[in-house]
């Protein structure tokens, strides 16, 4: 249980209501982390601008990072939306899993993908060379690197603001794994 509340629209600024309303219209609802991040007057909007930006990444490969980096991050808040929006996105259950355990047999570049954003997060930006070099060779370049880079810290900041405020999950819940992956 947190000992953190999750704001309603009214307890915002009025330009955070907004983007309130826009979130309620696009998904049907405020997503609990959003809201609890829309106490701060300006980094709603930051967030949401920087995941709006312009990628390399297809939204599929997006996603495969955001479950890679929430997973590495134990973020059950994230995993949870993200396996929401990876099914959304065309994965299937059993890939969605497959994607978190690390063991991605039905794709290799999504695999190159998956392994190179564990061993950047593994070794604190210092990807290995093999992990560079089978990311490179599946066919993803400097442009795609940067891209990585951006989308494992805008879901590192929900990770760490759910992992600090242990706001209530409001996504179905993803279902654990049977071997949990250690970071």
């Amino acid at each position: 249980m947190s000992q953190f509340k999750v704001p309603t629209k009214t307890e915002v600024n009025e330009n955070n209501q907004a983007i309130f309303d826009k979130l309620e219209s696009g998904l049907g609802f405020v997503p609990n982390i959003y809201a609890f991040i829309g106490q701060h007057d300006n980094a709603l909007g930051s967030l949401l601008a920087a995941g709006d930006r312009k990628s390399t990444l297809s939204k599929k490969e997006v996603e495969v990072v955001n479950l890679v980096v929430s997973q590495f991050n134990n973020c059950g808040y994230c995993l949870s939306a993200h396996t929401a929006i990876a099914g959304m996105n065309g994965f299937d259950n059993d890939q969605i899993i497959a994607i978190r355990e690390g063991a991605i047999d039905f794709d290799q570049k999504l695999s190159a993908l998956a392994n190179f954003t564990k061993d950047t997060l593994e070794n604190r930006s210092h990807a290995s060379q093999e992990a560079k070099d089978k990311f490179f060779a599946a066919g993803y370049n400097v442009q795609n690197l940067i891209d990585v880079v951006f989308a494992i810290s805008e879901i590192t900041i929900t990770n760490y603001v759910h992992g600090l405020s242990k706001i209530a999950i409001d996504f179905p819940l993803a279902p654990t794994l049977e071997k949990e992956l250690t970071a």
